[in-house]
């Protein structure tokens, strides 16, 4: 509880009298986070039951009105989604009471940021960014409103963190290169082991380095020594021999003007050892038969989009396939491109929001993908179990 006073306090500016609402759900980490930082600074808690697109697609922003939020937790993931309802949304309602966005469960990418800020925020609002874990009974990394704020980026790690970015060898290495988010130092919260497992709390969190707690998340410095999560380090795939986090290629697949989201996952390939496999749920069902009336003009060589798609227009998938592959191809590589896109109508997600891509792996390749109460939309799990492999 003090760990999540701290951070909110320090993070997000929420004091006495305070309005904040977070969109989470409560069995999940930012729930209690919200309850005990709020009520330990004398914040409000603003909180409503069930969706926050239902009945209205406007219910959320209709919410913060009439309440007066000042302080809104929100996910990249939501943020995508609201902003394929259109810019409108918001402004039918008066949010001058906002003061800021804060964000956390996984990486932004420019996209959805820069909606948030500009549509909704009119450039003004900061989006402070906030990384951790359950583990840590808060946030590794955040923003502050007191100092420069990058783009899907963290101002410092939090009040009592020492972070590091480590090499394999547990080395710090330098401005804007890749590896190991760590905290070197013990900090107020963090856990003593799991539940009658303390030898895989062991494994999980002390096992790469000596007296080293390593997250398990990919992390950069800039120059300005500004921070940056790539992505979960154990998502990582290894590409004809390159490393890339499915986050990079995610981020290029929904700044394509028809994705409204993407997850990509890795699967077994005899020539590249692993292929990557991309899925895409579309803004609008009806692109691709608007799309269509211009398959002519495309030349798409590409033959491995012959899975059913939303609009039932084959042609028109694989001329947007073909697009977003080069669109990869063109910023990382040809390597690096999916060797397959899939379009769905969901992703499967947490009730907290965030893309399950192990729950993904697992349907897509017939495997068990265990436990799937925690799922919001488990029948996205049954759709990607009914696409047919053409590897």
């Amino acid at each position: 509880p003090i760990k999540a006073a701290q951070d909110m306090a320090f993070g997000t500016d929420v004091g006495k009298g305070t309005r904040i609402s977070w969109i989470t759900d409560i069995g999940w980490m930012m729930g209690p986070w919200l309850i005990y930082g709020a009520l330990i600074n004398g914040a409000t808690i603003c909180i409503y039951d069930g969706a926050p697109d239902f009945p209205a697609p406007d219910r959320m922003w209709e919410f913060c009105a009439k309440h007066k939020v000042e302080i809104l937790g929100i996910s990249p993931t939501l943020v995508r989604s609201l902003a394929t309802r259109g810019d409108d949304l918001p402004k039918k309602h008066d949010l001058s009471s906002l003061r800021a966005f804060a964000s956390t469960g996984e990486p932004w990418n420019p996209a959805p940021w820069w909606w948030l800020f500009e549509k909704v925020g009119n450039s003004r609002l900061p989006i402070i960014n906030y990384s951790g874990g359950t583990e840590i009974s808060g946030g590794i990394l955040m923003n502050n409103p007191l100092v420069p704020i990058k783009p899907c980026g963290f101002s410092a790690p939090c009040p009592g963190i020492d972070a590091d970015v480590l090499d394999d060898k547990g080395k710090s290495v330098g401005a804007n290169q890749v590896g190991e988010l760590a905290i070197k130092k013990p900090w107020i919260g963090m856990a003593r082991g799991f539940w009658q497992e303390r030898e895989r709390y062991l494994e999980t969190y002390w096992s790469r380095f000596e007296n080293i707690w390593v997250h398990g998340d990919w992390a950069m410095q800039d120059a300005d020594r500004h921070w940056y999560i790539l992505g979960r380090s154990d998502d990582t795939l290894k590409v004809a021999g390159k490393r890339v986090g499915p986050a990079e290629v995610e981020s290029i697949l929904v700044a394509h003007p028809n994705v409204a989201e993407a997850a990509v996952i890795g699967v077994p390939d005899e020539m590249k050892g692993t292929a990557m496999v991309a899925f895409c749920v579309l803004r609008n069902a009806d692109i691709l038969s608007a799309m269509s009336a211009e398959r002519e003009k495309t030349t798409d060589k590409f033959d491995d989009t012959k899975q059913p798609l939303p609009s039932g227009d084959e042609e028109a998938g694989k001329m947007l396939a073909f697009q977003l592959k080069t669109l990869v191809a063109k910023d990382m590589g040809k390597p690096l491109a999916p060797s397959k896109i899939h379009f769905v109508s969901a992703l499967p997600k947490t009730r907290n929001a965030k893309v399950m891509r192990r729950v993904i792996r697992a349907a897509y390749l017939g495997e068990d993908a265990g436990d799937l109460s925690a799922l919001e939309n488990p029948n996205a799990v049954e759709e990607i179990k009914n696409i047919k492999l053409f590897l």
